[in-house]
C-alpha cells in the first residue's frame, strides 16, 4: 500500500470518527454541531495542505533520482516559496553542477588521453581484465604487425615473436627485446586500476632507428679517419712506386725481380684502397631516388647478373613471382646492390649444388629470397647486422651493414632467418 493512500485513509477515518462523535454529542445544539462540522472540513483541508507540503520534497527526490538513473545531469530545479524545499533544491542543484563538471572534466581527459595514445610514436597495447588484447594504437599496428583478429585474444596464445619475448618481462619492469637481428624494442609492462579491477598495458618504444644512427655516427667517424690516413699514405707510396717503376728498364734482366716487387706492392695498395672504398660506401650513401618499378621484372634482370657465379657452383635459380605483378618505388641502383649482396651470400652459404628462390607477393607487398644453404645459427642471428660482424674467415662485415642502410633508407622492414624447414629466408616487406 502506497504512503499517499495510507495517509488519506488515516485522515478520512480520523475525521469520519470525529464527525460521528460530534453528531451524537451535539445533535441537540445545531449551532455547535455546524461549527464542529466546519472545523472538521477546515481540518481536512489543512491536512491536505500538510500532505502537499510533506510530499513535495519526496516528489523532488523522486524526479532527481530518475534523472540520475537516466544519467541526465542537465536537469535542475527552481526554488519555491518553501524554506525547506529551497534548501533541498539548493543541495540537489549544487550536487548536479559538480557531477556535470566532473563528467565534463573526465570526458575531456578521456578524449585527450585517446588522442595522446593515438598520436603516440610508441606502441601501446591495452589488455582487459582477463589479460586479453582490448585495443591498440596505430603505432602498435605498424611496429608490431598487429591486426583486428588479435582483439579479444590473450597474448599467450599469439605466436608473434615479440609477444613471446614480452611474456618473460615482470610487471613494472622494462627490458630490451631484439628481433630479426637488428630491430630492438624497449618494452615496459605495467598495470592500473579500472572499475575496481587491475588491468595491464604494454608500452613499446622502438630503439632501432636511434641505435642505427648512434652506430652510424660511431663507425662513420672511424671510417672517415681510417680512409683519410690510408688514402694519403697510399697516394704518396704509389707515387713513389710508379717513379721507381719508370726508372727501371723492363729489358734489364737484373731489375726484373725488382719491377715485379714494385708491381705487387702497387697492386696491394690498390686492393687496400678498394677495401677502404667499400667501407666508405656505407656512410656515403646518397639520398634515395625512387621510381615506380615492376618488382618481378627488376628481380629477373638483377638475377641475370648472378647467373654466371651460380652456374660455376651448380646453383640454380627458381622464381615464384606474383602473377598479378608487384609495383613498388625503388632506387634501382641501390636496390640492385642489395639483391646482388643477398644472392652472393646465399650462393656462398650453399657452396655447391643448391637453389636460390625468388618470391614476390602483393598482399602484403614483399620480396623473399630463399636458399637451402648452411643457414644462420641462433647465436649469430642477433649479430648479423652489426657493423663489421662477419661469419666468414676473410669477411669484412660490410655487405649486411650496407644492405641494412639501404633498406632503412627505403623504409623497408626486413629479416634474415633460418626456418624449421632448414631454408634461410631474407624477407623484405615494402
Amino acid at each position: 500500500m502506497r504512503l499517499k493512500f495510507k495517509y488519506f485513509l488515516y485522515v478520512l477515518l480520523l475525521h469520519s470518527a470525529l464527525g460521528v462523535m460530534a453528531f451524537f454529542l451535539l445533535a441537540e445544539s445545531k449551532p455547535f454541531f455546524i461549527a464542529v462540522e466546519v472545523l472538521l472540513i477546515l481540518s481536512f483541508i489543512i491536512s491536505y495542505r500538510f500532505y502537499k507540503a510533506f510530499t513535495n520534497p519526496l516528489k523532488l527526490i523522486k524526479r532527481g533520482s530518475l534523472a540520475l538513473a537516466d544519467q541526465d545531469f542537465n536537469i535542475t530545479f527552481t526554488e519555491t516559496g518553501s524554506h525547506e524545499m529551497n534548501e533541498l533544491i539548493q543541495v540537489y542543484n549544487s550536487m548536479i553542477h559538480k557531477i556535470r563538471e566532473e563528467r565534463v572534466s573526465i570526458k575531456e581527459q578521456h578524449y585527450f588521453l585517446e588522442k595522446l595514445i593515438e598520436a603516440s610514436p610508441n606502441a601501446i597495447v591495452l589488455l582487459n581484465f582477463n589479460d586479453e588484447i582490448e585495443s591498440y594504437n596505430p603505432a602498435a599496428e605498424k611496429m608490431l604487425d598487429m591486426s583486428e583478429f588479435m582483439i579479444g585474444k590473450s597474448i599467450e596464445t599469439l605466436s608473434l615473436p615479440f609477444f613471446k619475448a614480452a611474456l618473460k618481462i615482470e610487471p613494472g619492469k622494462s627490458e630490451i627485446i631484439s628481433l630479426d637481428g637488428w630491430r630492438k624494442y624497449k618494452c615496459h609492462i605495467s598495470d592500473f586500476i579500472h572499475q575496481g579491477f587491475k588491468r595491464s598495458f604494454l608500452l613499446v618504444e622502438e630503439l632501432s632507428n636511434e641505435i642505427l644512427e648512434t652506430e652510424k655516427k660511431a663507425y662513420g667517424k672511424v671510417i672517415r679517419m681510417m680512409a683519410h690516413e690510408v688514402n694519403n699514405s697510399i697516394g704518396a707510396v704509389n707515387s713513389i712506386l710508379h717513379s721507381l717503376e719508370e726508372i727501371h728498364d723492363e729489358r734489364d734482366e737484373e731489375n726484373k725481380d725488382i719491377k715485379e716487387v714494385i708491381q705487387t706492392a702497387i697492386g696491394r695498395n690498390d686492393r687496400l684502397n678498394t677495401f677502404m672504398k667499400n667501407f666508405a660506401d656505407v656512410i656515403r650513401l646518397s639520398p634515395t631516388k625512387k621510381e615506380s618499378t615492376n618488382l618481378n621484372e627488376f628481380i629477373s634482370k638483377t638475377a641475370d647478373f648472378m647467373k654466371l657465379l651460380a652456374e660455376k657452383r651448380n646453383v640454380t635459380f627458381a622464381f615464384e613471382l606474383d602473377p598479378k605483378g608487384v609495383v613498388v618505388d625503388l632506387d634501382l641502383a641501390q636496390m640492385e646492390r642489395v639483391i646482388i649482396n643477398i644472392v652472393k651470400n646465399a650462393i656462398e652459404s650453399i657452396g655447391e649444388n643448391g637453389q636460390v628462390k625468388f618470391i614476390t607477393q602483393s598482399n602484403p607487398t614483399q620480396l623473399i629470397i630463399e636458399d637451402n644453404g648452411q643457414g644462420v645459427s641462433t647465436e649469430n642471428e642477433e649479430d648479423l647486422f652489426k657493423p663489421f660482424f662477419s661469419t666468414k674467415p676473410d669477411g669484412q662485415g660490410i655487405g649486411l651493414t650496407l644492405i641494412k642502410e639501404i633498406l632503412h633508407q627505403h623504409e623497408i622492414s626486413f629479416s634474415l632467418k633460418t626456418g624449421a624447414d632448414g631454408l634461410t629466408r631474407f624477407n623484405m616487406v615494402f
